[in-house]
């Protein structure tokens, strides 16, 4: 028997603020560069770097959270049947928070107890634990990781209840949809994963499914291959499994740096990743055959790394990552053909082997034996079958909306249907009016009304829109003299610069300030003057731009950041004094403050930086430990007169290692 039930699901979680309302753009390059070395075949670096350039628009960032943790019942979908117990939470990406084997009460997840915000995602926000679904968009932890999705329920003849989560991704337009079927006494959990390009042209594809498992003494990651992709002494190359740098990278204990590696699978050879305790047992991942990339990411033992895992969840608790994505990679898209959908089955559960063979320093003979032992629980044939029947479920409606995500999907149906074009989203995936909302307005307005409300300058302008299509209606309606105010000049500059047109966006946004000045135009104008090399001139325009209007941290942080950079400690004094207490206590406000404080002699300011605990560290980010080791370069160099060269640089890190609050550094032992 199974069972889908709403419940709530409480546990101690930060506050994730409000979005920042200026916008991210992206750069002028599609193409991101990935440094690999020879050894790396020609056909695994085909699409390496292929449209990975960094993207965040329309999705605005999430940076606005805090580590102070209260109680939450966020609400949680349960799917349940004898042998698993699934809990996944619909307003968090539909993270799948934990998955139980319930003969034991086991959890087969590192199931994290609290929900704390750290800045890796591609919006900034992300939490650990549990199973991530990245779906489509861009190469790291997608957009909605912290936002809600849709969840509904749907039923499968013979398997019961199934709980399906869906969304319309904005940055390339497109649904996608997760099905996960528990069949009554199935000792698996499924997903049947559906990508769907709805348009007349092909669009670069991104997925991975992230899968966090208990960090364990004695715990080994298996796939079935004998050589990976990994960052080895000359960079990104070929090693050959299990060693990396004289480590037995298996397992994540041994590691002391953090390390990933994407496993070379063989195209005739069945895809899974296991993560097996000393007794050989742990959590199965496998699927049919389109999901064809495996990782295993892990922190690494040094101080850097055990602070991350502290940072993400609570002392003593630690986790690694297996994973499985689309391509044999993370640094690349895959081409996703126009009118194309994508579909593949993955199966999660427990595993049992003989714990000699798996731990075996025979590297072979260990993977084997997890894969013999697969074969024998799930048949390769089985979850082929499985996955055909799960497909024709995937195409129906759902019977019921147990959650609701956002209203963007619901627009783009609105648009589509009234210029006749075919409706992108499929009959599994419903979007209705109902779902429109607040942020929806102003574009709902262009296309009902024929043009965008005027508001105050003071107030947020509203989420903004980069697709082509919508871009073509506002540029319409401006053209024909609708809408011809401040706020609708500055959406189109918005859309014109993320379309890689900054004269256009340029034209827009000083045009917009003629109607009516604004800090969101002039700050717009600063990044295009940033990009151009004017620093002075981009200095002038965040000046106007906090002058006018309105007075908010981000922007707040940008024009600090821009008086630090210059030198202009009188300025930045200047502006600080000015911020209201909440804001003057911003964590980049006071590490601003700090980096002036070092560069004027003020050790001691910059020294009471080190007792506060800062919720927005970049993963790879050593702002903090830079801070820390210039202060002591600087002190001890005054006292003993001497010069500060790299030997220097070399003894105070030796002399003065940071606190564990401040060390974040991934790699430190390994550097040093």
């Amino acid at each position: 028997m199974t069972d889908l039930r709403i419940e709530p699901y409480e546990i101690p979680a930060a506050d994730l603020g409000p979005e920042n309302p200026l916008p991210v753009f992206r750069g002028p390059d599609e193409n991101g560069g990935q440094g690999v070395d020879d050894s790396v075949p020609q056909e695994d670096r085909r699409y390496m770097g292929w449209r990975t350039a960094f993207r965040v628009l329309p999705y605005r960032m999430q940076d606005n959270y805090n580590r102070k943790k209260k109680p939450r019942a966020f609400r949680a979908a349960v799917l349940e049947n004898e042998y698993l117990r699934a809990t996944f939470l619909p307003e968090l990406g539909g993270r799948l928070a934990s998955l139980v084997w319930k003969p034991e009460e086991r959890e087969l997840l590192d199931r994290n107890p609290v929900f704390q915000p750290a800045n890796l995602a591609l919006r900034n926000a992300w939490f650990s634990g549990g199973i991530e679904w990245n779906a489509g968009g861009m190469p790291g932890h997608h957009y909605l990781t912290c936002s809600p999705v849709f969840a509904a329920r749907a039923t499968s003849p013979g398997d019961g209840p199934v709980l399906r989560i869906y969304e319309w991704e904005r940055v390339k337009c497109f649904p996608w949809q997760i099905d996960f079927h528990l069949p009554p006494r199935s000792p698996f959990l499924f997903a049947h994963v559906r990508l769907i390009n709805p348009h007349d042209h092909e669009i670069a594809m991104y997925w991975w499914t992230n899968m966090a498992v208990e960090e364990k003494p004695g715990a080994r990651v298996l796939f079935p291959a004998d050589t990976a992709i990994g960052f080895c002494d000359s960079g990104l190359g070929l090693v050959q499994l299990p060693m990396v740098r004289g480590h037995d990278a298996s397992y994540a204990a041994n590691v002391p740096f953090a390390q990933e590696m994407f496993s070379r699978i063989a195209e005739t050879q069945r895809r899974w990743v296991t993560c097996l305790d000393e007794h050989g047992r742990g959590l199965l991942e496998t699927s049919t055959d389109l999901l064809r990339g495996r990782k295993l990411f892990c922190w690494g033992m040094n101080s850097g790394g055990r602070r991350w895992q502290e940072f993400l969840s609570e002392p003593g608790r630690a986790y690694i990552e297996i994973q499985a994505g689309l391509a044999r990679t993370q640094l690349e898209c895959l081409p996703m053909p126009a009118r194309t959908t994508w579909a593949w089955t993955e199966a999660f559960g427990l595993l049992e082997a003989d714990p000699a063979k798996v731990h075996s320093t025979n590297w072979s003979e260990a993977w084997h034996e997890a894969d013999a032992k697969i074969e024998a629980l799930l048949p390769r044939a089985r979850i082929e079958a499985l996955h055909a029947q799960f497909e024709e479920t995937a195409q129906q409606a759902p019977l019921e909306i147990m959650h609701r995500g956002s209203g963007w999907g619901a627009l783009e149906r609105k648009r589509a249907r009234l210029h006749g074009e075919p409706d992108p989203m499929p009959a599994s995936t419903p979007y209705n009016e109902e779902d429109l909302s607040n942020e929806q307005e102003p574009w709902l307005t262009l296309l009902e009304a024929g043009a965008i409300h005027e508001s105050d300058p003071a107030e947020d302008p509203g989420p903004p829109m980069v697709q082509p299509e919508w871009r073509a209606l506002l540029e319409a309606a401006l053209h024909e003299g609708r809408g011809g105010h401040w706020r609708s000049w500055h959406h189109l500059g918005i859309m014109r610069l993320e379309a890689a047109d900054a004269d256009g966006a340029r034209e827009a946004w000083e045009h917009s300030i003629r109607l009516r000045p604004s800090g969101w135009a002039l700050r717009n104008l600063a990044v295009l003057a940033k990009r151009a090399g004017g620093k002075q001139a981009e200095r002038d325009y965040l000046c106007r731009a906090w002058e006018t209007g309105p007075k908010i941290a981000p922007l707040a942080v940008e024009y600090a950041n821009v008086l630090v950079a210059a030198k202009d400690y009188e300025a930045l004094g200047v502006l600080i004094e000015s911020l209201p207490e909440d804001m003057r206590g911003n964590e980049r406000i006071r590490i601003i403050s700090a980096q002036a404080a070092l560069d004027r002699g003020q050790f001691d300011e910059v020294e009471q930086l080190f007792d506060h605990e800062f919720a927005t560290n970049r993963e790879g980010e050593v702002t903090l430990t830079d801070l820390w080791f210039a202060v002591h370069e600087k002190r001890l160099a005054a006292k003993e007169n001497l010069p500060i060269d790299e030997a220097f640089r070399r003894r105070v890190r030796k002399e003065f290692p940071p606190p564990r609050s401040i060390d974040f550094r991934m790699v430190s032992e390994v550097n040093e």
